[in-house]
């Protein structure tokens, strides 16, 4: 292995000054590690969804008791707290792993040459938004898991994987200006599907602000809501996306759309299929916590879905050498 060359004084201060910069002269990351990147950073937004989860339902919540400590003495968990306070600290700890996920996206991101400047928008918009979710996660324990700040939490935890998937498809992308592959009453219908699925979401934090698994074992204040009330609706809202989704099936087969729009609606529907049957379990069998837990991912998965569903109803031909060309990702060479 070579010797690591020294760094002069000059390069040590421009990499203090702008480290982004130092490393985005020194290193040009192939396209796979830019997607990667990004996939990462999606995932992790993911996890930390369900990580935030299993802290609600196993009573965690309040595991430690204050923010940004664990305790008013110490930083981090101490076995007086127990299985509690480990699990809640452990979240707190995933939230650097999701921090390290986005760093690295936006460290790729701006390496590329030549550097795309919407993908690195894209990452430092995820970085804001994890701080935002983070302070926010510190008000919903200062607050006693209050079950309006703890929606709030999962809503913009909503809108950093919305902003992930964003990016992780433009990583597949060229630059030039968006081509349309519908047309626009079948893009109308499209961005139909988009807010009904959104007002799903919405509803489901509802569901769970005013349903049993208050996220910590004493008594915590819920959604002055009828229950069975908001779960039907949120069943009702389910049965809409999913008939929407169908009607946009037919449609793109209707008018012979490119082999993109229909995989990615074909894979909706499929998502929906399986969250309904989770839905339906979970409800008929008094909310067991491992499927309240597997519903709220498949609630990650559809949402995921229906942004992906919504980008594939464009697509953004190559229009700069160096940039990969679309013929690498065979979804994108299908659907045009």
């Amino acid at each position: 292995m070579g010797r690591v060359p020294k760094l002069t004084r000059a390069e040590l201060a421009q990499a203090a000054r702008n480290p982004l910069a130092f490393i985005a002269e020194r290193w040009t990351p192939e396209t796979r590690t830019v997607r990667l990147a990004a996939l990462s950073a999606l995932v992790m937004s993911c996890v930390i969804v369900v990580t935030g989860g299993a802290v609600r339902l196993t009573g965690s919540g309040l595991g430690c008791p204050t923010w940004p400590k664990c305790t008013a003495d110490s930083l981090t968990a101490t076995s007086e707290m127990g299985f509690h306070g480990v699990i809640e600290f452990g979240n707190r700890m995933l939230a650097y792993v999701l921090c390290a996920a986005v760093g690295w996206a936006i460290i790729a991101a701006r390496s590329q040459k030549p550097m795309r400047r919407d993908l690195t928008r894209l990452g430092w918009l995820q970085f804001w938004l994890v701080m935002g979710n983070a302070i926010l996660g510190g008000i919903v324990v200062l607050v006693g898991l209050n079950p309006y700040t703890v929606a709030a939490h999962f809503l913009l935890s909503t809108a950093l994987i919305t902003v992930a998937t964003v990016m992780w498809t433009r990583t597949r992308e060229g630059d030039a200006a968006p081509r349309p592959l519908v047309g626009k009453a079948v893009l109308q219908l499209v961005w139909f599907l988009t807010v009904a699925a959104g007002l799903l979401v919405a509803v489901g934090t509802v569901v769970t602000g005013a349903g049993p698994h208050a996220g910590d074992s004493s008594d915590v204040p819920r959604m002055p809501i009828d229950w069975e009330t908001v779960s039907k609706l949120h069943a009702v809202l389910a049965w809409i996306v999913v008939t929407l989704t169908f009607a946009l099936w037919f449609v793109l087969k209707a008018v012979d759309a490119p082999k993109g729009p229909l995989s990615r609606t074909r894979e909706l529907f499929l998502i929906l299929l399986a969250q309904g049957v989770i839905g339906y379990v979970q409800y008929f069998t008094d909310l067991p916590e491992v499927l309240v837990g597997a519903h709220m991912l498949g609630s990650c998965l559809v949402w995921i879905a229906v942004i992906r569903v919504l980008l594939a109803m464009r697509e953004r031909p190559l229009s700069e050498p160096g940039i990969p060309a679309q013929s690498d990702d065979p979804e994108l060479t299908a659907a045009r």
